[in-house]
C-alpha cells in the first residue's frame, strides 16, 4: 500500500486483524475494523488498541464500508467469497492481507513456504538452519505471529521465513523472493470448494516471482512439481525418490545437495531425529530452501542434528504404564494422519475426529483397518469417519488389525477411553484428521488440552 491510500478497512479482528490495525494506524492512516462479533466479545481486543484512533463496525459487514475504502485487508479466517470482498473487487478496490503487506514492505529477503502437509515443521527447521548459519532470522506467518508487527526491527541483511496458508495466498498478487511448495493434496475444500481452486490459490506463491527469485518445489508430488510451469523464477527441487538435477535428494542413507553440478552430502538419515519418511522429505525441503537463502552445508548439518520437531506434530507427551502418548493435533486432514501412522511400527490406539473439511477419507479408512488396533472417534466428524471405516472393513480384502471402534463426544472422553483400551507397548496417537473448530479455538488449543489430560492420568 502506498501512502496515497488513506483509509484501510480490515475484516476480522483476530490475531492478523489486530496486527494490521496496529500497523496501519501507526503509519497515520485511517483504519476501520469490521467484525461479525459483538462489542462485548471484542472488548479486551479493543482495549489493547485503545491508544489508536480506530473506528469499529461490529456485528455486520455493511457494503457502506467500501464507500471511502482505499484498501481492504482480510484476516485469515475471512473468505474471499464474502459479498463485501466480491463487491470491493468489482469496484477495483485492492484486496490484501497481512502476509502480502509484509512481503511488499520487508527490507529483508522473504522465504515463503506452503504445502498441504509439512509446512510448519519445514518452516521451523529452515528458521533453525538460518539462525545456525549466523543470520538474524524472523519466523512467523501462519506458523505463529503476524510478521508485519516486526517490520520496524527487520534489517536488509536479515532473513525472514514465513509459513503461508492457502487462505493467505488466495488474494495475494506478490510472491516471496524464495518460495517453497512442499505438496498440494486435498485440504481445505470446505473453503476452496474444488481442487482446481485450491491449487490456484497455492500457485500464487510462485506466480509473481522474477527471474532473480528461486522456487523450490516438491518433485515427488505432481501438483507441486507442476508449478514449475507457472513461475519465472529459477526452479530447484527436493525429492525422497529421485536424484534431482538441482536441489536436495535422498541417496541411500545420505541427504544430498546438488547445485551447479556439484554434490555435497549434508547429513545421514540417522542424524534426523524426526519420525517418519515424510519428515526426511521435509528435511530435504529445508536443505534446498536454506541453501537458496545462503546457509552453509555445515550449518545445515548442525541444525538438523539438533532439531527435535515442533509442538503438536508427533510430539511425545508422556510414557505412562508402558504406553507412549503422542500429540499430533496439527494433523487436520486425513492425509496428514496417513503420514503419522506410517511413522510407527508399534500397535496404535488412534484418536480421530474434530470437524471435517469436505475431504476424502477413503485412504484413511483403509490404513486404519491395516494399522490401528483401536480407533477412538470424537467430535462432529465421528459418524462420517465411522461410515468410511466400516465400508473399508466390509469392502477391502486386505489385512485387518482393527479390534474395536470406540466413540466419545469430547476429547476428555476420548482420552479416557484410550487410556482404558491401551496395552503395554501401544502408542496412543492423537492425529485427528479434522479441524479443532467444533470444540477448540485452533489445533494448538486442542493439543494443549490433550497434553494436560494425558499428564493428569493417574
Amino acid at each position: 500500500m502506498t501512502t496515497s491510500n488513506n483509509t484501510v478497512v480490515i475484516l476480522g479482528f483476530a490475531r492478523q486483524g489486530k496486527a494490521l490495525a496496529r500497523h496501519f494506524a501507526g503509519r497515520g492512516l485511517s483504519v476501520v475494523v469490521s467484525d461479525l462479533r459483538s462489542p462485548e466479545a471484542l472488548a479486551a481486543d479493543m482495549a489493547e488498541l485503545a491508544a489508536w484512533p480506530i473506528r469499529y463496525v461490529l456485528g455486520e459487514h455493511p457494503l457502506s464500508l467500501l464507500d471511502d475504502c482505499d484498501l481492504l485487508c482480510l484476516s485469515g479466517g475471512v473468505s474471499a467469497d464474502l459479498p463485501l470482498v466480491v463487491e470491493a473487487q468489482r469496484r477495483g478496490i485492492p484486496v490484501s492481507n497481512d502476509a502480502q503487506e509484509f512481503i511488499r514492505q520487508s527490507p529483508a529477503p522473504v522465504l515463503g513456504i506452503t504445502g498441504s502437509a509439512g509446512k510448519t515443521t519445514t518452516t521451523a527447521l529452515v528458521g533453525a538452519i538460518l539462525r545456525e548459519a549466523g543470520f538474524q532470522t524472523w519466523v512467523g506467518g501462519n506458523i505463529g505471529n503476524p510478521l508485519i508487527a516486526d517490520l520496524p526491527h527487520i534489517a536488509a541483511t536479515d532473513r525472514v521465513v514465513m509459513e503461508l496458508s492457502s487462505f493467505q495466498l488466495e488474494v495475494m498478487e506478490c510472491s516471496p523472493h524464495i518460495a517453497g511448495v512442499l505438496n498440494i493434496t486435498p485440504n481445505h475444500l470446505d473453503r476452496h470448494k474444488t481442487m482446481a481452486a485450491y491449487i490456484a490459490a497455492k500457485a500464487h506463491i510462485v506466480a509473481y516471482q522474477c527471474p532473480e527469485d528461486v522456487a523450490v518445489l516438491g518433485y515427488d508430488e505432481p501438483n507441486a512439481r507442476g508449478l514449475a510451469e507457472q513461475t519465472a523464477a529459477e526452479v530447484r527441487y527436493f525429492s525422497g525418490g529421485t536424484d534431482v538435477e538441482t536441489g536436495a535428494f535422498l541417496r541411500g542413507e545420505a541427504l544430498m545437495l546438488r547445485r551447479e553440478g556439484q554434490e555435497r552430502e549434508i547429513c545421514r538419515r540417522g542424524e534426523v531425529h524426526l519420525r517418519g519418511f515424510h519428515n526426511l522429505v521435509n528435511t530435504l525441503a529445508a536443505i534446498a530452501l536454506s541453501d537458496a537463502a545462503g546457509a552453509s552445508p555445515e550449518a545445515m548439518r548442525r541444525a538438523i542434528g539438533a532439531f527435535t520437531g515442533v509442538e503438536h506434530r508427533l510430539e511425545v507427551v508422556r510414557r505412562w504404564h508402558e504406553v507412549t502418548w503422542i500429540n499430533d493435533s496439527i494433523a487436520t486432514a486425513p492425509e496428514r494422519v496417513l503420514a503419522a501412522l506410517a511413522a510407527f511400527d508399534e500397535p496404535l490406539v488412534l484418536l480421530a475426529g474434530g470437524r471435517d473439511k469436505n475431504l476424502p477419507w477413503e485412504a484413511f479408512a483403509r490404513e486404519v483397518k491395516r494399522r490401528v488396533r483401536v480407533l477412538v472417534l470424537f467430535g462432529e466428524a465421528q459418524a462420517l469417519i465411522d461410515g468410511h471405516v466400516r465400508r473399508a472393513l466390509a469392502e477391502d480384502a486386505g489385512p485387518c488389525v482393527l479390534e474395536q471402534i470406540l466413540y466419545a463426544d469430547t476429547l476428555e472422553q476420548a482420552v479416557s477411553a484410550a487410556a482404558q483400551a491401551a496395552r503395554p507397548g501401544d502408542v496412543v496417537l492423537l492425529s485427528p484428521g479434522g479441524t479443532s473448530f467444533d470444540a477448540f479455538r485452533d489445533f494448538a488449543e486442542r493439543g494443549e488440552r490433550f497434553r494436560a489430560l494425558v499428564q493428569a492420568l493417574p
